[in-house]
């Protein structure tokens, strides 16, 4: 399909939404990042994640990536053990998302190459994950949003990929926070059918453009809306990043001792 006839269809669905499809008020911002905070994903989830990283000339690099996500009541554990390639092979990355703001949430990086796991500083949530571009905080959030830590605004109603979505723009609410995480602000276009978002822009400290996440290919697994689809863009480097999600398992037991600091050295 051409950019012109996209771009029409886009208009038309718009159109039509705004018409006979959609509420003419518009809820509550934050309403809806709670819809989205609170989306059912499932107890726990074992998936395949290829990542690819382009730079700005096209070369490509690939990693062959196994993860792993489970809930312990409120708190969220994932870890990621990579597979391939060689270089980078048993590379290992290990997270605490707890629930509130009482307690700092913790992540831990293992390189085989130096035979240590580092603790991963809240202040270096913002930093990119191992050459890509996307944060540790990107990472370990999966998709839900700090409600805590910004302030949200609803803006209107859009289309993306031919769905009708929801625009909220959210502004970290400290200049600490916004040095943390590495953006000022993001605007997300959220889906509200599914309660996920499609598509984040990110501000920097200065309020310049930074990166687009966009996401795709989102469809049931287990009955659950799964993302199979990221792709973030710098738009200050020309640098992108791709991560594909296959082999998505919410059914199959995880030891809990998969999510212990020493399963980081011992691996898969």
């Amino acid at each position: 399909m051409n950019v012109p006839t996209k771009k029409f269809l886009s208009l038309f669905v718009f159109a039509l939404f705004c018409k006979v499809g959609f509420p003419e008020s518009l809820p509550d911002a934050t309403s809806i990042i709670k819809k989205v905070n609170d989306a059912e994903d499932g107890i726990q989830v074992t998936r395949k994640v290829t990542m690819k990283m382009i730079d700005r000339r096209g070369k490509e690099r690939t990693r062959e990536t196994i993860s792993y996500r489970k809930y312990f009541g409120k708190d969220r554990k994932t870890v990621i053990f990579y597979t391939d390639p060689a270089n980078i092979k048993d590379t290992a990355f290990l997270t605490y998302d707890y629930e509130g703001i009482t307690k700092e949430d913790d992540q831990w990086l293992y390189l085989p190459a130096l035979r240590k796991i580092r603790r991963i500083s809240s202040k270096d949530r913002g930093d990119y994950f191992l050459g890509t571009d996307f944060t540790y905080e990107d990472i370990k959030k999966e998709g839900k949003i700090s409600i805590d830590e910004y302030d949200f605004s609803m803006e209107g109603k859009d289309v993306v990929d031919g769905k009708m979505v929801v625009n909220i723009t959210a502004v970290c609410k400290t200049e600490t926070i916004a040095e943390e995480v590495g953006h000022s602000k993001v605007i997300m276009w959220i889906d509200p059918e599914i309660n996920i978002v499609r598509k984040s822009l990110f501000f920097d400290i200065n309020g310049n453009r930074l990166k687009t996440i966009y996401v795709s290919d989102i469809r049931k697994v287990d009955g659950k809306w799964t993302r199979h689809l990221l792709r973030a863009e710098n738009h200050k480097t020309g640098h992108q990043s791709i991560f594909r999600f296959d082999e998505v398992d919410y059914k199959s037991d995880i030891p809990d001792r998969v999510f212990l600091k020493s399963s980081l050295r011992r691996g898969l």
